[in-house]
């Protein structure tokens, strides 16, 4: 592809990405902004100043987010791999009626599926804690990690898996030295999905933490209620940056020609 043309995608795609977070800046450093005023007539750290006092709890919530994602993405993967790699490489009975279920989480609204686990939880002594907070986000997010490594693992061939086993590779030895460097860039693009998906879950997180794990989300929506628009602006720069830099941090992967993007992310 052309070198100006590739220069072209990439300021449409940092515009779109960086362009309405401009506002956004703004309205943090704003203590009154008004139409028809084009910039804020009065300037302040205020805001800033506040979200990094203990009372607005935004360090809680954006370290509880951290640890719950951190956790979900890890149990995806556990749970995802090799349930993908069953599906795209086997042919079973049942195996579209999985492949149908595994959709029914994305049609079908988070606050249905957890209210209905809810009680299966408070059972279990699982609700108001980590772990039932994080076991509840991976009902949107495996999916995602599953659909992501199916298309991996459809254009993955076994034969150099075959081979290590010939030569005495155990079973972790082929996993790590031929199996994990070959799925490596759609792995990290499924993480990245899962991770995502996890940090800005709000619904899931209010019904199963029942208000005691505080994540950011539940810091940030009072706010976008509220009158508060310059906190509201800063907590949600602070929300939003997690995401930027995971997107950054794969976006080679997501750039280079690999089973998962079919060639097509290229420039």
């Amino acid at each position: 592809m052309p070198k100006s043309v590739r220069w072209f995608a990439l300021i449409v795609i940092v515009l779109a990405v960086f362009g309405p977070m401009i506002p956004q800046l703004m309205w943090s450093f704003a203590t009154r902004w008004f139409f028809p005023n084009l910039l804020p007539p009065q300037w302040s750290l205020e805001s800033w100043e506040y979200i990094i006092t203990p009372s607005s709890r935004v360090a809680e919530g954006f370290m509880n987010s951290l640890k719950i994602a951190i956790i979900v993405s890890l149990l995806s993967i556990l749970v995802g791999l090799p349930a993908s790699r069953a599906l795209a490489l086997h042919n079973f009975k049942g195996k579209a009626v999985i492949e149908w279920l595994l959709m029914v989480p994305i049609i079908v609204p988070g606050i249905v599926s957890t209210m209905g686990i809810h009680l299966v939880f408070i059972r279990l002594g699982l609700t108001n804690t980590f772990l039932g907070v994080s076991l509840v986000h991976l009902i949107p997010c495996i999916p995602y990690m599953v659909l992501v490594m199916s298309s991996v693992f459809a254009n993955y061939g076994t034969e150099l898996e075959d081979t290590a086993r010939t030569l005495g590779a155990n079973p972790l030895q082929v996993f790590w030295h031929v199996t994990l460097p070959g799925i490596l860039p759609g792995l990290m693009v499924a993480t990245m999905f899962t991770f995502l998906i996890s940090w800005g879950q709000y619904v899931t997180t209010l019904l199963i933490g029942g208000g005691t794990i505080i994540t950011l989300p539940m810091v940030l929506f009072p706010f976008l209620q509220g009158i508060n628009f310059s906190a509201a602006a800063a907590i949600s720069l602070v929300f939003v940056a997690p995401a930027i830099l995971v997107l950054v941090l794969t976006s080679r992967q997501l750039g280079e020609e690999s089973s998962v993007m079919g060639g097509f992310g290229r420039l």
